[in-house]
């Protein structure tokens, strides 16, 4: 959905002299509010060129990878629900095996308090980022594409990336905390050893790639890392969730806001943000792979 109004028509001018003095006045403003509305890319299927270079610490800049810089890796992007799991709820209450426990297949996710859902957010900014990635000649699989009813389980999302033999795999979502609470943070797997799970030898490049992803997300949208959780880090473990403990490719979690903070809201509702959020986390991933 675009936030933008639709732009205002040029008046046509009344002679053949007011015709050529109107339009060299109007070509410069033209070429400028051209430029200016490419640089939103509101549009999720057609995201603004990524910029040429990226900044760097010290108000430096470092030139951005260059295009098939990433032939031959593989990216599994991993959506957040679904926004049929809304009606479905038996279907993702049923409970799938994680590994050290169980848990529900899948659950509705959150949404804004004026009904913007969490799924349709992770959905578009999914989009965003394979388009950014495959620009770099990544091969980029999603667990879903709008196109089921209501899922996939969290087991099945990890299975996908493991299949596909992802290099890294991220799932996006968005948290649901109070008013007040807002700022990002990464979820990193931590060592689970039971069941089917065995995240052990994913530990460790996991770490690298949430780093990565949490660096480059911060530096590209300037959203601040979690007030409450963290501790001021940005960066949370957990060992509960089911498309952690299944994967065994590095693979990280990332809520990308708060979707019941008002500050947050604002950010996350908007598509020339979002495109900054795909960014962010497209230079992530791409540092994590050219050092993997």
């Amino acid at each position: 959905m675009s936030y933008e109004g639709p732009e205002d028509e040029a008046p046509q001018p009344r002679s053949r002299r007011a015709l050529t003095m109107t339009f060299a006045a109007l070509v410069p403003v033209a070429v400028l509010g051209w430029l200016g509305w490419s640089a939103l890319g509101d549009e999720p299927d057609r995201p603004a060129a990524s910029p040429s270079a990226s900044a760097a610490p010290g108000g430096t800049r470092s030139p951005s990878p260059s295009a098939g810089s990433l032939a031959g890796k593989v990216v599994v992007i991993d959506p957040g629900h679904n926004t049929g799991n809304f009606q479905h709820t038996a279907e993702i209450n049923k409970q799938v095996d994680v590994g050290n426990g169980k848990k529900e297949c899948d659950t509705t996710g959150t949404a804004t308090d004026a009904g913007y859902p969490e799924a349709k957010f992770t959905l578009d900014l999914a989009h965003r980022l394979r388009a950014l990635l495959e620009k770099q000649g990544a091969t980029v699989k999603l667990t879903h594409d709008g196109d089921r009813k209501w899922g996939p389980c969290v087991d099945e999302r990890a299975r996908i990336g493991n299949t596909a033999h992802a290099d890294a795999a991220i799932s996006l979502h968005a948290d649901g905390s109070a008013e007040g609470n807002r700022g990002f943070h990464v979820i990193m797997p931590g060592a689970v050893h039971a069941g089917g799970a065995d995240t052990r030898p994913i530990v460790g490049p996991s770490r690298k790639l949430g780093a990565r992803v949490a660096a480059g997300y911060r530096e590209a949208t300037g959203e601040p890392f979690s007030n409450y959780l963290g501790e001021g880090t940005g960066m949370v473990t957990r060992t509960d969730l089911g498309g952690l403990n299944l994967s065994t490719v590095p693979k990280v979690f990332i809520e990308c806001g708060n979707m019941r903070d008002t500050s947050d809201v604002a950010l996350l509702t908007s598509g020339p943000w979002r495109q900054k959020a795909a960014q962010g986390i497209s230079e992530g991933i791409v540092s994590f792979l050219h050092e993997s």
